[in-house]
């Protein structure tokens, strides 16, 4: 799913945290050590009972994820392929077929319960809500190069959340006054990312290709444009969760645990996130420096169809690795190999906190962001994770 979901990045993560959040119940049904989320997030309904037939709740767990992930991922059905290699594997482990058919049956049941509750969230209807509106008044955001696709995903802010009251329970401060004399914060700010992307090292750059997460990037060569792939962030974290779960020699639950708790951090980051993006509308860096000082400057990633305060990468990393930590702790250091089918070496990862701060400076090297982006981003995504923590897992 972490592949193939090359989904925009909001989109991506509400994919990751319903699917995970069907393996959740399903384990939480068969584990003392972690309850049923329908008793904390308000909005969700009571999960199903699995009765009294034996079922084997990490088969049921896997079956719900693959489920409900090809339900809002792939409705063609390409991921239930996955679900018959399952069954086969739990054949092949001499599984008794009636424990088989009730785990089916539990996990069916838990499947179809959160793709009802889902249904519920808004996502449908913004799927046919106004686009953006683009004027060119001073510092408002503007289509950018390559694609100068209109503002992705204005709407996000009206997706229901998990766990915040709102998605503006953690609206960050307002960003500096859209000012081009030299002696302004903007204008200091502006030229730091001009200058960082002119005498990038070979470290920087790895750091910005390595966090650059374009699900869809546009590759101009004369007249011929063509798209490639990488992870979503949402994806991308998703791969940190499993390279940290493998490392620390993680149980079962906990690491299904992990993996859902992550993802909803991820997921309601993006909310208060974007909701903040369209509310400050905030011109990029690559806008202003084009117009204003070099025609063709250009960033050294592709800058992303949407307003640039604040930084989604801060926020959505910030709030992942406060959930990590409360999981596996601050010292847990990895080989983050994720890109490495992408063509991009590893990079050795102190902790959770390293692996966001690394994730949100990226987007300076990549002379995306300004600095303030990143700090405020930063700032909500920790307050957001700690939130989460508090409110689920304690």
């Amino acid at each position: 799913m972490v592949l193939e979901n090359n989904f925009p990045p909001m989109i991506a993560a509400r994919n990751y945290a319903y699917a995970n959040i069907a393996a959740y119940e399903c384990t939480a049904a068969g584990n003392t050590k972690f309850t049923s989320l329908s008793r904390r997030i308000s909005h969700m309904p009571n999960m199903p009972k699995p009765g009294e037939a034996q079922v084997d709740y990490a088969l049921s767990a896997l079956l719900a994820l693959v489920k409900v992930g090809n339900a809002v991922t792939f409705p063609e059905g390409s991921l239930m392929d996955v679900y018959k290699q399952l069954l086969k594997i739990a054949d092949s482990l001499g599984v008794p077929q009636k424990i088989v058919r009730s785990s089916i049956k539990y996990s069916d049941s838990v499947a179809s319960s959160i793709l009802q509750w889902s249904k519920g969230d808004r996502y449908a209807a913004t799927r046919g809500a106004t686009r953006y509106s683009v004027n060119d008044s001073a510092g408002r955001w503007i289509p950018t190069p390559p694609m100068y696709a209109t503002g992705l995903e204005p709407h996000w802010r009206e997706i229901r959340p998990f766990v915040l009251d709102s998605a503006s329970q953690y609206k960050p401060g307002r960003p500096p006054v859209f000012e081009l004399h030299p002696g302004s914060t903007y204008y200091r700010s502006l030229m730091e990312v001009k200058e960082t992307v002119d005498q990038l090292t070979d470290e920087q750059k790895h750091i910005a290709n390595f966090w650059d997460d374009n699900p869809f990037k546009m590759n101009v060569a004369g007249h011929v444009m063509f798209a490639t792939k990488k992870f979503s962030p949402a994806g991308h974290w998703m791969n940190i969760v499993g390279i940290a779960a493998q490392k620390a020699k993680s149980d079962f639950s906990t690491t299904v645990a992990s993996y859902t708790f992550t993802s909803i951090a991820i997921f309601d980051a993006f909310i208060s996130c974007w909701d903040e993006k369209y509310r400050s509308k905030y011109i990029r860096p690559e806008t202003v420096i084009n117009e204003k000082i070099s025609s063709d400057w250009h960033p050294y990633i592709q800058t992303p169809p949407f307003p640039s305060y604040t930084s989604g990468h801060s926020t959505i990393s910030a709030a992942a690795a406060e959930v990590m930590t409360h999981f596996f702790s601050d010292t847990l250091s990895f080989t983050d190999t994720s890109l490495l089918e992408f063509g991009i070496s590893n990079r050795e990862i102190k902790s959770f906190r390293h692996a966001a701060q690394e994730a949100s400076i990226s987007r300076l090297y990549g002379g995306i962001h300004y600095r303030f982006d990143l700090d405020s981003g930063n700032a909500a995504g920790k307050r957001i994770g700690s939130f989460i923590v508090n409110a689920l897992l304690k």
